[in-house]
């Protein structure tokens, strides 16, 4: 399971794709240079209690350690994660 990541202009997106369509996204924004707000998270049936959601949010926390950006997980999945994952409260503002 590969997440791939596209970003256009202020905007980005966390996804996985299989046979050419996208089974999960996680949808971002800019807020300055140095912050992304996650808005929105969205898993395929398909795929519902395989981690996907959780592998999603992962990938912005690499991204933004390795960018050192801050997240606002402003979409109610993401926050949830941020919430049980203690060791992303760093990246959070």
């Amino acid at each position: 399971m590969t997440i791939k990541q596209h970003e256009d202009n202020n905007k980005g997106e966390f996804y996985l794709e299989a046979d050419g369509n996208k089974l999960a996204s996680m949808t971002y924004s800019y807020a300055g240079d140095d912050k992304i707000i996650i808005d929105h998270t969205e898993v395929d049936e398909s795929l519902k209690g395989q981690g996907v959601g959780y592998k999603l949010v992962e990938a912005s926390v690499d991204f933004a350690r390795e960018k050192g950006l801050k997240i606002m997980p402003l979409c109610p999945f993401a926050n949830a994660v941020f919430n049980k994952k203690k060791e992303y409260n760093d990246l959070r503002f």
